[in-house]
């Protein structure tokens, strides 16, 4: 019998740890899944919920253990009869016993020890002002006339997502006298956009993209590296576009080392710098914080922090701690209501380690997923090329950091990272893969970005069937068939040929 009765605790010991797994893998999947507005919601909701859960720090004002609501209750189990009262106080004695067997340090999470590595990258999402707003602020700042203000509120208001502006001179002098009554050349709106091409950042209001990058080097300090990137995009921004390495290299006539200290600096430069500068004008979108801030430093080296937002220092109650060990002392001595008040202390304590936990969980779960993404897709991190990323699927990463595939989709879904190239959400950084009949593996992306290019720089007047694109991206090393042509181009949302006229 007595056997029996050992075997059925042990069982239920099993049984009581199992579950707790459970809970805590929930808890933690449920953490991981919440982006960095969220879980500030629901750290706050944690601590208001648990009294044993505070902000850490010397002299914060611990949670008051003294509860009437609990006494109360206590007095009404001691007046049940006496069987539940006997079953009350067995259940409670075998709760008790386990408690203080060992000395568990109390888990504390700090919020704070990245926060000031990246408090200026976080001051810059954390404002509000738009892409317009933030360039009406450097305008305010010039030194204009009142007609020269009007042009320029104007062109920055013409201004693509990606910060150029791809409305000839003379269309705009039309809108100006035709919509707004200002008789303005064509010479003096170039004067004016000339003086917005001076704001920041670097290659702001250039009308193409060899005039973005040319405004960008424009700024870099006198050197043969400067005058070589000139020449490089001046003469043979041909050859600089279709990547043909080798022949740039001939045609300025410099040393393989030469190239490939040129080439690394070509590929710094931004072809959108309006993407670093947040929403565009004539948007109302919800602004983004993101989860992650990576920095791409001028060795080629990426780095990156966790953005912890408002999440505060936790820890546990100090007060319900000393609460805890003053009862563990009188275990003997503790009458009916004592035990309650301790086993309710038990458990407030035991889910805030169990939450602080999670925190901590959810801190390393991001932090090494971010690394493994950032490890496959270096080169756009690098360059910020998109034609550069990898195929990757969840599974990748999934395998290079031992984590569940379920747990890489969690901390996938709903967060952003904040590059030097803009801000994404992490699903962008992942992309199928297309083989070839010889086997070669093509990013489905790359192959995306090659279709929107042909089909941007075709003649308007004469746009590109499928068949020819498919002709072109065979050219380009890309050999695919038509019909997945099509295909990609229908999920890009790009019309067919004759709709683009």
């Amino acid at each position: 019998m007595a056997q029996n009765q050992v075997q059925e605790q042990r069982l239920t010991q099993e049984q009581r740890l199992a579950q707790s797994i459970t809970q805590q893998q929930l808890l933690h999947a449920q953490l991981v899944e919440l982006p960095i507005t969220q879980l500030v919601e629901r750290v706050n909701a944690e601590m208001d919920d648990n009294p044993a859960i505070e902000v850490a720090g010397p002299g914060d004002d611990y949670a008051d253990f003294t509860d009437n609501t609990e006494n109360s209750e206590s007095s009404d189990i001691s007046e049940s009869p006496d069987y539940e009262q006997e079953e009350r106080q067995s259940a409670l004695d075998e709760a008790l016993e386990s408690i203080g067997r060992d000395d568990e340090e109390l888990p504390v999470y700090y919020a704070g020890e990245q926060q000031e590595e990246s408090t200026r990258e976080q001051g810059l999402m954390a404002q509000s002002d738009s892409f317009y707003d933030q360039l009406l602020e450097q305008m305010a700042m010039a030194r204009l006339s009142d007609s020269e203000r009007y042009i320029m509120e104007y062109l920055i208001g013409s201004l693509d997502d990606d910060g150029l502006l791809r409305k000839s001179l003379s269309q705009l002098s039309d809108e100006l006298a035709i919509y707004h009554n200002l008789d303005v050349s064509p010479t003096e709106i170039e004067h004016v956009l000339q003086l917005l091409q001076q704001f920041d950042p670097a290659g702001i209001g250039a009308r193409s993209l060899q005039e973005c990058l040319l405004l960008q080097i424009a700024r870099r300090e006198p050197s043969r590296l400067k005058d070589l990137m000139q020449k490089a995009i001046e003469q043979f921004f041909d050859l600089f576009t279709k990547k043909h390495w080798k022949q740039l290299r001939s045609a300025l006539r410099i040393t393989d080392l030469q190239a490939d200290v040129l080439i690394r600096e070509l590929r710094k430069l931004n072809p959108k710098p309006g993407s670093a500068m947040g929403e565009t004008s004539g948007r109302s979108m919800q602004q983004i914080t993101p989860d992650f801030i990576v920095d791409t430093h001028d060795d080629g080296s990426v780095t990156f922090v966790l953005n912890h937002g408002e999440v505060p220092e936790l820890a546990v109650s100090q007060s319900f701690v000393d609460t805890l060990r003053e009862y563990q002392a009188n275990k003997e001595h503790m009458s009916h209501q004592m035990k309650e008040a301790l086993l309710y202390t038990k458990t407030k304590v035991d889910a805030a380690q169990n939450f602080i936990t999670a925190i901590r969980q959810r801190q390393h779960t991001l932090t090494v997923t971010m690394q493994a993404i950032i490890q496959w897709q270096h080169r756009f991190f690098e360059e910020g090329d998109e034609a550069l990323l990898r195929p990757m699927i969840l599974k990748d990463i999934a395998e290079r950091t031992g984590l569940d595939l379920s747990t890489i989709s969690r901390v996938s879904n709903s967060k952003y990272a904040q590059t030097r190239w803009g801000t994404f959400p992490l699903r962008f950084f992942f992309s199928d893969s297309l083989k070839t009949a010889e086997g070669e593996e093509l990013s489905t992306r790359e192959i995306k970005a090659a279709i929107r290019d042909i089909i941007h720089h075709e003649e308007k007047q004469k746009p590109l069937s499928d068949d020819m694109i498919q002709k072109m991206l065979s050219e380009q090393g890309f050999p695919i068939a038509r019909r997945t042509v099509s295909k990609y181009r229908e999920q890009m949302g790009i019309p067919v040929a004759r709709l683009r006229r």
